[in-house]
């Protein structure tokens, strides 16, 4: 029958297992709220009146908000995959250095924002709560930092290896496809993590990015994020 075809579908068990994960609800969230933003903002821009304009508002801050109490305890996570990057025997200290960075960078900012998360839903108001935030972005901002630095020395270290590869044995064929596929993937996250740095940046006041490029911003590195981990429940 049709409906037991669609029940039983491949694609349907991929879906369930993608959505069991809240890494997966997470970056689906993401992706509206960050979209939202960019519709909002263009809505405002061509002049479209204020009850078009508020749904969207609402989507950015409740979805938001919503993500602040999924993320809540995570910090713990990246403040044990700090101790492992310090632990690990990685024979080059930059991509060391620049993994213990990333880490302690999104422990603290996941840190800053829980304590943030009981201001923003009215649990128990603080004074302290706009220090908080903006504390938790430029954590956020160094664990990118830090991320950056590591895919662009990594691309630097593929390239020199690619060029010391002539192709003309099987060995070398499948080193360079590897080197290639590797590649391919640093400069995903590299285009994800400069992405996502336009968030720290325009709220610190470090950079004037208006919504609409923070929203596109957001929503592309957070369509990166779904299709990664798509990808790993398939």
């Amino acid at each position: 029958m049709v409906a037991d075809a669609l029940v039983y579908h491949p694609s349907v068990a991929h879906y369930l297992r993608y959505i069991a994960t809240t890494v997966g609800r997470d970056k689906l969230l993401r992706t509206l709220q960050y979209f939202s933003r960019f519709y909002a903002w263009y809505l405002l821009r061509t002049n479209r009146p204020q009850s078009q304009i508020q749904p969207f508002e609402a989507m950015k801050k409740q979805f938001g908000l919503g993500r602040k109490m999924m993320r809540v305890g995570k910090n713990i996570e990246h403040f044990k995959a700090a101790a492992v990057a310090v632990d690990s025997k990685v024979a080059d200290p930059v991509l060391k250095y620049c993994a213990v960075g990333r880490q302690l960078g999104y422990a603290l900012y996941l840190s800053f924002d829980a304590i943030a998360y009981l201001d923003a839903a009215g649990i128990r108001p603080s004074q302290a709560a706009k220090w908080l935030q903006q504390e938790a972005y430029r954590a956020w901002f160094f664990g990118l930092f830090c991320s950056t630095l590591s895919g662009v020395y990594t691309l630097y270290q593929l390239r020199i290896k690619g060029q010391a590869i002539d192709k003309k044995t099987t060995e070398d064929v499948v080193e360079s496809k590897r080197l290639e596929r590797e590649r391919s993937a640093t400069n995903i996250q590299l285009l994800s993590d400069l992405c996502d740095m336009t968030i720290p940046s325009t709220a610190l006041g470090w950079a004037n990015f208006d919504d609409g490029f923070v929203g596109l911003a957001g929503t592309i590195s957070s369509i990166i994020g779904v299709l990664a981990v798509w990808k790993k429940t398939a």
